[in-house]
């Protein structure tokens, strides 16, 4: 009889402990989420204040190249402004495509090439696309991590119990799937 109560008192607290783990399990996951999201949003930060560097550095040597520069400014303020991720990843996009104009442009100034200053711009921002590229494969493994908690058994059960529900992934944009060709012609 003694022996039948520490059994049952002892599931008890099996029971109480995974429902502890479990919810533990969806925490933590979810601030991993939430970190890694807010890493994404410091190198875009950081990306948009190196750009101002940049812009005055290209002005000085291409000073008829206003519309290019002009493009540049309105997309970094744009991905500064932007809320929620969906946003942010649309203004990086145009920022990115804006960048692109901008090192073009560079390619015909031959002095502006050589600049130190721009030279050096270039490195910090081609390490901040390598950063971002990372905390963007980062966001995406903890989504993944997440939903495979949320749709396996018994995390589906957990999940639906603690009314969590599977998390979006960031997507590229349908403009930089598009299949480069290179031609050395």
């Amino acid at each position: 009889m003694l022996w039948g109560i520490w059994l049952i008192i002892a599931l008890f607290i099996l029971v109480i402990l995974i429902f502890l783990v479990y919810y533990n399990r969806f925490a933590v996951l979810g601030n991993r989420i939430d970190n890694s999201l807010s890493q994404i949003d410091v190198q875009l930060k950081r990306r948009a204040d190196l750009i101002p560097n940049l812009i005055e550095t290209v002005k000085g040597f291409a000073k008829h190249e206003k519309e290019a520069i002009k493009a540049v400014t309105d997309a970094r303020k744009a991905l500064v402004s932007a809320k929620g991720i969906e946003k942010k990843v649309k203004a990086d996009n145009a920022l990115e495509s804006a960048l692109k104009t901008i090192f073009a442009i560079a390619e015909g100034y031959p002095d502006l090439k050589a600049n130190q200053n721009f030279l050096e711009l270039q490195r910090e921002l081609s390490s901040t696309e390598d950063k971002v590229a990372y905390s963007r494969q980062f966001y995406n493994d903890s989504i993944l991590t997440y939903n495979n908690l949320c749709t396996t058994f018994p995390g589906a059960f957990f999940a639906k119990l603690y009314n969590k529900k599977e998390r979006e992934y960031l997507k590229i944009a349908e403009s930089e799937r598009k299949f480069v060709k290179v031609d050395f012609d």
